[in-house]
C-alpha cells in the first residue's frame, strides 16, 4: 500500500509538470526493433519548431522507456523504427495511463513496423482501433497548411500516406503516420539526399503535429 501511495504521488507530480511543459522525448520500446533509428531527425525537428513556432524545446531529446514513470514528464513522445515492437503488460498499462492523462504519442513508421505495432496497441487499448484522419482534421491546419492531408516523403510500396489515430473523448491522443516516412525527411540533408522542398514539407508537417499536441 505504501508503494502504491508513493507511485500515485510521483504520478500526480509528473502529470502536473507535464501540463505546463513543452518537451519531447524518444520512446524506447522492447522487441528488438530499432527505436534509435533516424538519430538526427528529432533534433532537426525541434530546431525547426523552436525557430518557427516559438517553442523552447530542449535541443537534444531524452530517451525514455515505455514502462518508466519518467514518460509523464513529457507531453509529447516520439516513436519510430523498422521492425518488431513489444510491450509487456506493465508497459502497455503505463502507456495507456500516460495517454489518458493528457500525453501524446506520435509513431512514425520508418517502414516495416506496422504489423507489430498494431498487435501491441491492442494491449494498450483493447477497446479502441486506429482510425484514419481526414484531410479536414485540425492537425493539417496549424501553422502550416496541408489541405490534402499527410504528405508523401519517401516511396516504399507505392501506397498512399495515411495518418491513423486513436481518440479519447474526441481528443487525438496517438498519431500513427504510415507510408510517409516523416522522420526520414527530418534527417540531415546528407542522409537521404532529399530535395529541400521535400525536407521542408516533412518539417512543416512535423511542426504541425507538435503544435497540435501542445495545444490539445
Amino acid at each position: 500500500m505504501r508503494q502504491l501511495t508513493l507511485f500515485t504521488y510521483i504520478l500526480t507530480f509528473f502529470m502536473t509538470t507535464m501540463a505546463d511543459a513543452q518537451e519531447i522525448a524518444i520512446l524506447k520500446y522492447g522487441g528488438g526493433g530499432d527505436w534509435y533509428s533516424n538519430p538526427t531527425a528529432l533534433p532537426n525537428l525541434i530546431q525547426f519548431c523552436n525557430a518557427n513556432l516559438g517553442t523552447r524545446i530542449t535541443p537534444e531529446p531524452e530517451t525514455v522507456e515505455t514502462g518508466s514513470v519518467t514518460i509523464f514528464k513529457y507531453p509529447f513522445l516520439h516513436m519510430t523504427g523498422h521492425g518488431n515492437v513489444f510491450f509487456t503488460d506493465e508497459e502497455a498499462e503505463n502507456l495507456r495511463t500516460y495517454l489518458l492523462s493528457g500525453g501524446f504519442l506520435h509513431i512514425d513508421d520508418n517502414y516495416g513496423m506496422a504489423p507489430y505495432l498494431e498487435r501491441e496497441l491492442k494491449k494498450v487499448f483493447p477497446e479502441k482501433q486506429l482510425e484514419e484522419l481526414g484531410a479536414d482534421h485540425p492537425i493539417f491546419d496549424q501553422k502550416f497548411k496541408f489541405p490534402d492531408g499527410l504528405p508523401k516523403i519517401h516511396e516504399h510500396d507505392g501506397k498512399r500516406p495515411q495518418a491513423m489515430g486513436i481518440f479519447e473523448k474526441g481528443r487525438l491522443i496517438l498519431l500513427f503516420t504510415f507510408e510517409c516516412d516523416l522522420g526520414d525527411g527530418w534527417e540531415d540533408p546528407s542522409v537521404h539526399n532529399d530535395p529541400e522542398e521535400v525536407r521542408l514539407k516533412a518539417l512543416q508537417m512535423g511542426a504541425n503535429i507538435v503544435e497540435y499536441a501542445f495545444k490539445s
